[in-house]
């Protein structure tokens, strides 16, 4: 196995249900880094959002975020590569699920905006317990989110529409795939449907950070538990699904390790670097 570069998950992957990085996850994040191994964030989160404990790992190099519409160097925080919506895909987005019972988050050069009622009660939009306070200490206050997106709609990395059940989610998404072209959607939890850029994805991102690092897909190991997680998975030389990946992960993956509550970052970490050795 000629593993040159790890692509990690966060949410329900590399993190615990807390949000926060295991003592086992960080050793052997930090052993990988040791044995000349690069290791880059795949994440949907926006790149102010991406929690200190990790990104603070000397070693972690870069971050793809948003889903890969923006892949940044973590040193100093550069932009290496990013997407923006178009203006009318934005309109369109808007204008097709204004009826729906939905709210908005919008994200802008790595930082996240949401409505005021979303941020005030996340779970009454589907958010878990656990998710509160992350989306109350991330999130920019806007009380009109809608007219913000509208004012921005020419510089949006990415945007959410936070739904209330799967049932709901199902039906903005055969909406929006029928009438707007440019734009890749994807989901990463129940009440999220997550649209970019056409070209982004994280198999996009992972892809770039690759090739500028002169590698190839075969000596990629990429790790993730969502469906947002799929492309990435198939694009890696080595794609590593949690225990608790969603159907669809678990069937494009290589190999599957423990829950991401049992470190199982560090258990496939741990025999990845055997195999180096």
């Amino acid at each position: 196995m000629d593993i040159k570069c790890i692509a990690l998950d966060l949410d329900r992957t590399t993190l615990n249900a807390q949000g926060k990085l295991s003592k086992a996850n960080e050793e052997a994040i930090r052993k990988a880094v040791a044995k000349g191994i690069h290791v880059c964030i795949a994440s949907g989160r926006a790149f102010d959002t991406l929690p200190q404990d990790v990104v603070s790992i000397p070693g972690i190099e870069y971050a793809i975020t948003s889903n890969g519409a923006a892949v940044y160097r973590i040193q100093d925080k550069q932009c290496l590569r990013s997407y923006v919506l178009t203006e009318q895909s934005v309109k369109k987005i808007l204008e097709l699920t204004k009826d729906f019972p939905v709210t908005y988050e919008g994200f802008i050069r790595g930082t996240a905006y949401a409505a005021k009622e979303y941020i005030e009660d996340p779970v009454k939009f589907g958010a878990t317990e656990h998710a509160v306070a992350y989306v109350q200490s991330t999130r920019h206050l806007q009380d009109d989110i809608v007219s913000f997106l509208k004012q921005h709609d020419d510089e949006l990395d990415s945007m959410d529409i936070v739904v209330k059940d799967e049932a709901q989610k199902q039906k903005v998404i055969e909406v929006l795939k029928a009438e707007v072209e440019d734009i890749y959607i994807t989901s990463s939890i129940s009440q999220l449907v997550e649209i970019s850029y056409k070209d982004a994805g994280k198999r996009s991102g992972v892809k770039f950070i690759t090739e500028y690092l002169g590698l190839n897909p075969k000596q990629v190991a990429a790790f993730g538990d969502a469906d947002n997680d799929i492309d990435m998975l198939e694009y890696a030389g080595c794609g590593i699904a949690m225990e608790n990946a969603s159907n669809g992960l678990l069937a494009v993956a290589d190999a599957v390790t423990l829950h991401h509550d049992r470190d199982g970052v560090a258990y496939a970490l741990k025999n990845i670097l055997k195999c180096i050795d």
